[in-house]
């Protein structure tokens, strides 16, 4: 059906696209809920050989959904029955904020892919808590997506990350803290080994919830390495890696703005998420995000050291079965290398 869909939506613009979408779930998850169990029977894999506790949390599946998908967390009952194992809101700030001008979502269609400026668009904590607290606790783990607002400099930044980490605190089961975004002014200048020790030593002060760190592809690899240091020493539990990409010569266009997403960075993101894996595999939990479209690619990270993954662009150009695609497929491709559980497959490429 939805590649009967697919080409209707995308005679929209791609940010209408997006809201017709949630318009849809949200709508369909508040009149239908009936609907939403045929959509799980149809698309749940329930396979012991993919189930995992991991920081004490349960993952009936390593793949999940990507921050910026579902900025308000108004459609969380819907991507639960698409599939996934886990799900993050956000990325959200204290203030609500419209984000950037608009056009700011562009589709790459031939790459498959995305490029967006979107800066972090969301309604603000106190509405999105409320469309949490209607729900939490939930059947799979949810992650809080968390970054500053605009009008926040970065020496007040830290004020912005610990309001949304006491807010959210008892309202989700992992932050990912955002530093990593180009689209909002100078935001990735956080990514230093100062702020994050400053960071993590208050938030540590608050919540027992693990906290992931959310990195650009883009780092030159040896500031990569130094800031996952710095960032485990003061209690950081992972590293997603990575966001978005602003590697503008990846583009036969001349948008050189925003963030790229999809198979266009799926070579970049693979290369910078295997050398941050080869020295902190064995240290710490590693999701792997950024143009991961196919059971193949995923199985290639995890067996890189990925305990998890993330997608978002690749559900734009493929569609909901995707989730079940993957997790099908991994089981396959397990089975084909003599893995009996999805930990032997975790980091069999560097053991």
């Amino acid at each position: 059906m939805y590649q009967l869909l697919k080409p209707l939506l995308f005679k929209l613009e791609p940010e209408l696209a997006h809201s017709t979408v949630e318009y849809s779930l949200r709508t369909l998850s508040a009149i239908h809920p009936a609907l939403l169990n045929f959509m799980a029977n149809k698309y749940i894999v329930n396979d012991d050989s993919l189930k995992q506790e991991i920081l004490g949390l349960y993952f009936a599946n390593p793949i999940g959904l990507a921050g910026g998908f579902d900025k308000n967390a108004t459609m969380i009952r819907a991507m639960c029955a698409l599939g996934f194992g886990f799900l993050e809101f956000g990325t959200v700030t204290p203030k609500a904020q419209k984000g950037n001008e608009k056009p700011r979502l562009f589709r790459l269609v031939k790459e498959e892919s995305l490029q967006n400026s979107m800066g972090f668009n969301n309604v603000g904590k106190d509405r999105i808590l409320q469309n949490i607290k209607d729900l939490y606790p939930f059947v799979l783990p949810l992650g809080a997506n968390i970054g500053k607002n605009k009008d926040t400099s970065n020496d007040e930044a830290i004020n912005d990350y610990t309001t949304l980490i006491k807010s959210f605190n008892n309202f989700c089961d992992y932050f990912t803290v955002n530093i990593s975004s180009p689209n909002t002014k100078n935001l990735r200048n956080l990514q230093s080994k100062d702020f994050l020790e400053s960071l993590l030593k208050e938030a540590k002060n608050i919540t027992t919830k693990p906290i992931f760190i959310k990195l650009a592809p883009d780092l030159k690899i040896k500031d990569s390495l130094s800031i996952c240091e710095q960032a485990l020493k003061f209690g950081a539990s992972g590293f997603i890696l990575a966001n978005t990409s602003t590697d503008y010569s990846l583009l036969d266009t001349n948008r050189t703005f925003g963030g790229l997403s999809g198979k266009i960075i799926q070579e970049k993101s693979s290369k910078f998420f295997k050398e941050i894996a080869k020295e902190f595999f064995k240290d710490t939990i590693l999701i792997a995000s950024g143009g991961i479209d196919s059971a193949k690619v995923a199985y290639d990270r995890i067996k890189n050291g990925a305990s998890l993954v993330q997608i978002y662009t690749a559900l734009v150009f493929k569609g909901p079965c995707l989730i079940k695609d993957i997790n099908e497929e991994l089981i396959s491709l397990m089975k084909k290398d003599k893995f009996l559980h999805i930990s032997q497959a975790i980091g069999a490429n560097l053991k």
